[in-house]
Protein backbone atom coordinates (compact mmCIF):
# COMPACT_ATOMS: atom_id res chain seq x y z
CA UNK A 1 0.00 0.00 0.00
CA UNK A 2 3.24 2.28 0.72
CA UNK A 3 4.05 2.24 -2.68
CA UNK A 4 0.84 2.82 -4.04
CA UNK A 5 1.46 6.48 -1.96
CA UNK A 6 4.59 7.23 -3.74
CA UNK A 7 4.04 9.95 -6.42
CA UNK A 8 5.31 8.56 -9.79
CA UNK A 9 3.96 10.64 -12.56
CA UNK A 10 5.17 8.50 -15.42
CA UNK A 11 4.02 5.26 -13.28
CA UNK A 12 0.19 7.22 -13.31
CA UNK A 13 0.78 8.19 -16.64
CA UNK A 14 1.78 4.72 -18.00
CA UNK A 15 -0.66 2.71 -16.15
CA UNK A 16 -3.41 5.30 -17.03
CA UNK A 17 -2.41 5.01 -20.72
CA UNK A 18 -2.92 1.53 -20.83
CA UNK A 19 -6.01 1.18 -19.85
CA UNK A 20 -6.84 4.21 -21.86
CA UNK A 21 -5.66 1.83 -24.79
CA UNK A 22 -8.06 -0.97 -22.97
CA UNK A 23 -10.95 0.78 -23.17
CA UNK A 24 -10.67 1.88 -26.23
CA UNK A 25 -9.99 -1.01 -27.63
CA UNK A 26 -12.86 -2.60 -25.76
CA UNK A 27 -15.12 0.10 -27.33
CA UNK A 28 -14.24 -1.04 -30.49
CA UNK A 29 -14.86 -4.52 -30.32
CA UNK A 30 -18.75 -3.84 -28.72
CA UNK A 31 -19.33 -0.85 -31.48
CA UNK A 32 -18.41 -4.12 -34.10
CA UNK A 33 -20.71 -6.35 -32.39
CA UNK A 34 -23.33 -3.70 -31.56
CA UNK A 35 -22.99 -2.16 -35.47
CA UNK A 36 -23.00 -5.73 -36.69
CA UNK A 37 -26.32 -6.26 -35.14
CA UNK A 38 -28.18 -3.40 -36.02
CA UNK A 39 -27.13 -3.98 -39.66
CA UNK A 40 -28.38 -7.79 -38.86
CA UNK A 41 -31.67 -6.28 -38.18
CA UNK A 42 -31.62 -3.43 -40.30
CA UNK A 43 -31.37 -5.73 -43.75
CA UNK A 44 -35.17 -7.46 -42.76
CA UNK A 45 -36.80 -4.17 -42.46
CA UNK A 46 -38.79 -2.90 -45.33
CA UNK A 47 -41.20 -0.26 -45.93
CA UNK A 48 -44.15 -2.36 -44.41
CA UNK A 49 -42.08 -3.29 -41.38
CA UNK A 50 -44.07 -1.59 -38.43
CA UNK A 51 -43.22 1.65 -37.26
CA UNK A 52 -43.13 -0.01 -33.60
CA UNK A 53 -40.10 -2.42 -34.93
CA UNK A 54 -37.88 0.04 -35.99
CA UNK A 55 -38.00 1.55 -32.92
CA UNK A 56 -37.59 -1.08 -31.07
CA UNK A 57 -34.16 -1.93 -33.15
CA UNK A 58 -33.27 1.73 -32.06
CA UNK A 59 -33.66 1.30 -28.79
CA UNK A 60 -32.02 -1.85 -28.32
CA UNK A 61 -29.06 -0.67 -30.39
CA UNK A 62 -29.36 2.60 -27.55
CA UNK A 63 -29.44 0.67 -24.77
CA UNK A 64 -26.47 -1.83 -26.30
CA UNK A 65 -24.17 1.05 -26.37
CA UNK A 66 -24.77 2.58 -22.91
CA UNK A 67 -24.20 -0.99 -21.76
CA UNK A 68 -21.03 -1.10 -23.14
CA UNK A 69 -20.01 2.42 -21.64
CA UNK A 70 -21.22 1.04 -17.82
CA UNK A 71 -18.71 -2.19 -19.11
CA UNK A 72 -15.90 0.50 -19.90
CA UNK A 73 -16.43 2.14 -16.78
CA UNK A 74 -15.52 -1.52 -14.98
CA UNK A 75 -12.47 -1.77 -16.27
CA UNK A 76 -11.44 1.64 -14.40
CA UNK A 77 -12.97 1.26 -11.12
CA UNK A 78 -12.01 -2.15 -10.45
CA UNK A 79 -8.71 -1.45 -10.12
CA UNK A 80 -9.05 1.46 -8.64
CA UNK A 81 -11.35 -0.15 -5.90
CA UNK A 82 -8.87 -3.39 -5.60
CA UNK A 83 -5.66 -1.24 -5.50
CA UNK A 84 -7.25 0.53 -1.92
CA UNK A 85 -6.99 3.83 -4.14
CA UNK A 86 -10.66 4.61 -3.14
CA UNK A 87 -11.54 1.55 -1.09
CA UNK A 88 -15.53 1.53 -1.13
CA UNK A 89 -16.09 -0.30 -4.97
CA UNK A 90 -19.66 2.18 -5.23
CA UNK A 91 -17.12 5.12 -4.40
CA UNK A 92 -14.64 3.92 -6.83
CA UNK A 93 -17.33 3.66 -10.16
CA UNK A 94 -18.70 6.90 -8.48
CA UNK A 95 -15.53 8.50 -8.76
CA UNK A 96 -14.71 6.96 -12.40
CA UNK A 97 -18.36 7.55 -14.03
CA UNK A 98 -17.49 11.50 -12.95
CA UNK A 99 -13.97 11.65 -14.70
CA UNK A 100 -15.19 9.20 -17.50
CA UNK A 101 -18.39 11.76 -18.54
CA UNK A 102 -16.38 14.53 -17.96
CA UNK A 103 -18.46 15.72 -14.78
CA UNK A 104 -16.32 15.76 -12.59
CA UNK A 105 -17.84 17.41 -9.35
CA UNK A 106 -15.42 15.79 -7.02
CA UNK A 107 -17.14 14.26 -4.41
CA UNK A 108 -15.18 11.80 -4.42
CA UNK A 109 -10.78 11.69 -5.39
CA UNK A 110 -7.98 9.71 -5.78
CA UNK A 111 -5.24 10.59 -3.50
CA UNK A 112 -3.08 13.13 -4.46
CA UNK A 113 -0.22 10.69 -5.78
CA UNK A 114 -2.41 9.90 -8.53
CA UNK A 115 -4.54 11.94 -9.42
CA UNK A 116 -3.09 12.46 -13.01
CA UNK A 117 -5.34 9.15 -13.59
CA UNK A 118 -8.62 11.07 -13.43
CA UNK A 119 -7.59 13.28 -16.58
CA UNK A 120 -6.84 10.05 -18.28
CA UNK A 121 -10.24 8.33 -17.39
CA UNK A 122 -12.26 11.77 -18.74
CA UNK A 123 -10.02 11.34 -22.32
CA UNK A 124 -11.19 7.68 -22.18
CA UNK A 125 -14.28 9.21 -22.32
CA UNK A 126 -14.05 11.61 -24.28
CA UNK A 127 -12.81 8.95 -27.04
CA UNK A 128 -15.15 6.69 -26.78
CA UNK A 129 -18.45 8.94 -26.28
CA UNK A 130 -17.10 10.61 -29.60
CA UNK A 131 -16.78 7.48 -31.00
CA UNK A 132 -20.36 6.53 -29.79
CA UNK A 133 -22.02 9.75 -31.07
CA UNK A 134 -20.58 9.16 -34.52
CA UNK A 135 -22.25 5.52 -34.73
CA UNK A 136 -25.61 7.16 -33.86
CA UNK A 137 -25.32 9.75 -36.44
CA UNK A 138 -24.69 6.60 -38.76
CA UNK A 139 -27.65 4.68 -37.32
CA UNK A 140 -30.41 7.96 -37.46
CA UNK A 141 -28.86 8.43 -41.07
CA UNK A 142 -30.06 4.83 -41.55
CA UNK A 143 -33.83 5.52 -40.20
CA UNK A 144 -33.41 8.67 -41.96
CA UNK A 145 -33.12 6.92 -45.44
CA UNK A 146 -36.10 4.70 -44.27
CA UNK A 147 -38.56 7.64 -43.40
CA UNK A 148 -38.00 8.74 -47.03
CA UNK A 149 -38.72 5.17 -48.47
CA UNK A 150 -41.63 5.04 -46.73
CA UNK A 151 -42.75 8.60 -47.73
CA UNK A 152 -42.03 7.84 -51.43
CA UNK A 153 -43.83 4.48 -51.04
CA UNK A 154 -47.29 7.08 -49.20
CA UNK A 155 -46.64 9.16 -52.43
CA UNK A 156 -46.65 6.63 -55.14
CA UNK A 157 -49.39 4.59 -53.83
CA UNK A 158 -51.29 8.25 -53.25
CA UNK A 159 -50.55 9.22 -56.81
CA UNK A 160 -51.00 5.58 -58.28
CA UNK A 161 -54.75 5.63 -57.21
Amino acid sequence: MDALLTSNPLLEIILGTLGMILVIFVHGIGIRIINQRFIGSWIRISEITPRWRINIVLAFTIGSLGALHFLETLFWAVPVSASGLIPSMRDSYFFVLESYTTLGEGNVSLPDQWRLIGPIIAMSGLFTFGWTGSVLVNIMTEFGKADRKRAEARSNRRSGE
